[in-house]
């Protein structure tokens, strides 16, 4: 690796102890900037090697020509990661890059010791890695010198922008020396990335890589329609169709990610979480069991999975739609690192497919939409792993032999191998069986959705029940369609009277719906429902006299109610009148369901008040206080 200029002898070697045989783009960018040494704002997505890019570049400004550091003493370098997990990550990076240049790298993490961090930085550091907040609380407590500060990075500043840190960045970049290097990485380059960069940055280098363009090719992004109820069970059929050596299910909520963690541990699964909620001991130890095989499903928001590194991340579940394009990116962004394939899967509810759909354009990202594998497609899929396990193609060994052949002779080779199969297939979780959802095809663009109205053809029914006995159409949508084995979208209009209610109904789906309710033509609770040969006969509208004189208001037979043509009036769904009601008789009360709400409520006749009872004492005259001696 020591061909590349720019680069330290010490890095070189350890790069080639790591087993790099080429630098990534971004990695290339940081080591060709120029003039050398200048400030630097990169984008470059997730995996794309932007610690091992900044631990290059700072390594020249650090060292200072030297071949090895000299005793640890105030940090020369400092380095700001958003979240706990990704700051010690980086710790991790530089600490096996720089190991043959005798750096010591300290952290500074919110939820660590800080006792023992402050006792870090007395003993000395040549770099530092911390997270805004606690170092912010370092230095205002004069426990991190800032004064020998040769250069600082901020990783994945957006991220911090968008956490809220920007007055503790603005804090740590003031305390830092005026003629320092500043280099800043982040996915994407907004304003507020751009004004940040503005102040603190002295002609910085703008590098932008192939990656922040085109999203990376070695993720395989896949969109699974579901059933909303079906959901959880599409997960766990994703997981077990792909048995990914370590799978990542990202939702919105931490009361999400506890849910799900526990229905996965019921159905056999080896399950962690990441939330905030938990200690940074519980978290760490989480990505621990991912990393060693000890579990291979881990449950986490966006926020506690930032930046994580999972060497053997193959799949990524997206249980709830992300929020937005950059999100989405570094959710996936998770998994298809250096080089290796990985797949994306959006779970996605059939009345969100627009969104995500919208959410994908954005991200400039295709995928072809599906359903999630079937019980019988994970079960085939269970088969073929099984004939390519490497454990079949192995000779057999000495000490196996005499009993494979006691086996063979006592119970015969179809009756082993069932055995087998079947200690195979009890060892994983049962898949689930899903409803199949249609696909249909968008064309790339949202059509709009037809309206109720659009029947070239309507058939219109009665309906045995009215304003009278407080029918709401919230109530008799979802009731007509389970009983007449129809969808909303197949209701029309709606005309609601006192006493029937007259509804309209695509005429394709009409003598379905008379075949489903039966020759008793019954809905739910008793209501009826009569076919019209023709439109309701809905009556004239006919004027009432307002109560008390004036100008008469009309009743709309439409809606049941009143409308206001013969005058101006506050409310077109009230009646005037202390009443509520017209001196006719038959106008409907202003609100129909409340007629016995409250039969205790009685007023007064003749005061036309509620009575009261008067509070015990009140009205007495309190007696004078005796004066103390």
């Amino acid at each position: 690796m020591t061909e590349y200029e720019g680069i330290v002898p010490a890095l070189g070697r350890a790069l080639d102890k790591r087993g790099y045989s080429a630098l990534t783009q971004v990695q290339r960018a940081v080591l060709e900037l120029e003039p050398k040494g200048a400030d630097a704002l990169v984008s470059a997505q997730t995996g794309s090697g932007k610690t091992v890019a900044f631990g290059l570049a700072l390594a020249p400004s650090l060292l200072g020509g030297e071949e090895r550091f000299g005793p640890a003493a105030a940090p020369l370098g400092l380095a700001v990661a958003p979240t706990r997990e990704l700051a010690l990550q980086v710790k991790r990076e530089l600490d096996w890059l720089y190991a043959e240049t005798g750096a010591v790298v300290a952290s500074c993490v919110g939820g660590m010791d800080i006792r023992t961090e402050r006792r870090a930085l007395e003993r000395g550091a040549h770099i530092v890695v911390g997270t805004p907040g606690r170092l912010c609380d370092h230095i205002r407590r004069h426990a991190l010198d800032m004064g020998d500060l040769r250069a600082v990075v901020l990783d994945e500043a957006d991220e911090m922008l968008d956490l809220g840190f920007r007055e503790d960045l603005e804090f740590i970049l003031d305390a830092a020396p005026a003629e320092r290097r500043t280099l800043m990485f982040s996915a994407t380059v907004s304003r507020t990335i751009a004004n940040l960069a503005k102040n603190y940055q002295r002609d910085a280098v703008r590098i932008t890589t192939a990656a922040e363009q085109k999203q990376h090719g070695d993720i395989d992004y896949r969109g699974f329609l579901v059933a909303a109820q079906e959901r959880e069970n599409a997960i766990i059929n994703v997981l077990r169709y792909y048995e990914a050596k370590n799978a990542l299910v990202f939702c919105n909520t931490r009361a999400t990610v506890n849910h799900m963690t526990a229905r996965f541990n019921n159905r056999g699964f080896s399950v962690v979480a990441l939330s905030g909620e938990l200690s940074q001991n519980e978290r760490t130890h989480a990505l621990q069991a991912m990393r060693d095989g000890r579990a291979r499903v881990c449950v986490a928001t966006d926020v506690a999975a930032r930046g994580i590194d999972l060497p053997n991340l193959e799949l990524v579940v997206h249980a709830d739609l992300p929020t937005n394009a950059e999100t989405l990116l570094h959710r996936s962004g998770r998994t298809g690192r250096a080089g290796r394939k990985g797949v994306s899967a959006l779970i996605v509810p059939q009345n969100g497919r627009r969104r995500a759909e919208r959410l994908l354009r954005d991200a400039k990202v295709r995928v072809e939409w599906g359903n999630p594998p079937s019980a019988e497609a994970v079960l085939l899929r269970d088969d073929e792993r099984l004939l390519a396990d490497p454990n079949l193609g192995e000779k057999v060994h000495e000490d196996e032999i005499d009993f494979v052949r006691r086996l063979l002779g006592e119970y015969g080779a179809e009756q082993v191998a069932a055995a087998f199969v079947r200690l195979h297939r009890g060892r994983l979780s049962a898949p689930e069986d899903l409803s199949e959802v249609a696909i249909e095809e968008t064309g790339g663009r949202e059509e709009r959705k037809p309206r109720r109205e659009d029947f070239a053809e309507s058939v219109w029914f009665s309906l045995s029940v009215g304003r009278r006995q407080n029918a709401e159409p919230r109530w008799l949508i979802p009731l007509m369609c389970r009983a007449g084995d129809i969808s909303k979208r197949e209701i029309g209009s709606i005309r609601m009277q006192q006493e029937e209610t007259f509804v309209e109904l695509d005429a394709a789906s009409a003598d379905r719906f008379v075949m489903a309710i039966g020759p008793h033509a019954t809905l739910e609770n008793g209501i009826r429902a009569t076919r019209l040969d023709g439109a309701p006969d809905l009556a004239p509208s006919r004027p009432y006299a307002k109560p008390h004189g004036g100008k008469p208001f009309r009743r709309d037979d439409r809606l049941g109610g009143y409308d206001k043509p013969a005058g101006k009036r506050k409310f077109a769904d009230k009646p005037h009148g202390k009443a509520g009601a017209s001196r006719d008789g038959d106008a409907p009360s202003a609100k129909p369901w409340a007629k016995d709400a409250k039969p205790w409520a009685k007023k007064d006749k003749k005061a036309g008040k509620p009575k009261f009872a008067k509070p015990a004492g009140a009205g007495k005259k309190k007696p004078a206080r005796k004066p103390k001696d």
